[in-house]
């Protein structure tokens, strides 16, 4: 456990920075599953707005530090093959 007053803010910053962490990652992986179900549905034209809209999100992600940039690629990449593939 933290014993000096500096460990002791580090702890309270980290949980704190843990939590704006989680719930980016929980709104990302909402997007991203809200693309997935869109490409599952059949429907080219729903799925291409949901990737439109989960795109910026990933990618702010990135900025943010929640996820790295070549998996938001990866992730960003595959779903829109796989959008395209519908048509």
């Amino acid at each position: 456990m933290a014993n000096s007053p500096q460990a002791k803010k580090r702890a309270r910053q980290n949980e704190a920075r843990f939590a704006v962490n989680k719930a980016r990652r929980s709104r990302i992986r909402t997007f991203l599953r809200i693309t997935e179900e869109a490409i599952a549905s059949g429907d080219q034209a729903a799925a291409t707005a949901a990737l439109k809209a989960a795109q910026p999100e990933v990618m702010r992600g990135v900025t943010k530090g929640v996820f790295h940039k070549n998996t938001a690629s990866r992730k960003i990449s595959r779903l829109a093959a796989r959008v395209k593939a519908l048509g």
